[in-house]
């Protein structure tokens, strides 16, 4: 491979992390891998529970397959490109786990007198969505499209009383 400007595979492989999210949220841990991934969707997820749950598995996998990436770009000549993406990612992941751990779902107690920020409460108000209504948005970061499909199904599980356990989460 040629010469790469860093910046840009950092840039690229952080922008393609989100519809990769996407994708694996929607079709592995709301398909296969909802056996880890129901831990997040109990209603006590929605209240700031503290603690480790099944689901925090995922970055554990997700973390180690860019490790393994970033080890052979240190290590195998003309693969140093993939320590250039596995920043990127790992850019993205941390900015995920700052947004959805700690923000929306206050797993961290630096947050607990917080001040609201316009743009983090938006993304929080889609991802509490997804919990209530079991379906999407499934994305994180990027600016969420909340069809209006999916809003008129949560204001009706609001309206029947359902909570987020008694949910499907198949949707």
């Amino acid at each position: 491979m040629g010469p790469v400007n860093p910046v840009l595979l950092v840039v690229a492989a952080f922008v393609a992390m989100e519809p990769i999210t996407y994708a694996a949220h929607r079709w592995v841990m709301h398909g296969p891998g909802m056996v880890l991934h129901r831990s997040h969707h109990r209603a006590s997820r929605l209240d700031g529970a503290r603690g480790l749950e099944a689901n925090d598995g995922f970055p554990v996998m997700f973390a180690s397959i860019v490790g393994a990436a970033m080890a052979i770009g240190f290590n195998v000549d003309g693969w140093f490109w993939l320590v250039w993406i596995g920043i990127g990612v790992t850019s993205y992941g941390m900015a995920y786990a700052m947004v959805h751990d700690v923000y929306v779902h206050r797993r961290l107690r630096i947050l607990d007198r917080f001040v609201p920020v316009r743009g983090m409460e938006y993304l929080a108000a889609a991802h509490l969505e997804h919990h209530r209504g079991g379906g999407e948005p499934y994305g994180m970061l990027a600016p969420t499209i909340r069809p209006s499909r999916v809003r008129r199904r949560v204001q009706r599980n609001a309206a029947s009383g359902s909570t987020p356990s008694q949910l499907p989460l198949d949707a």
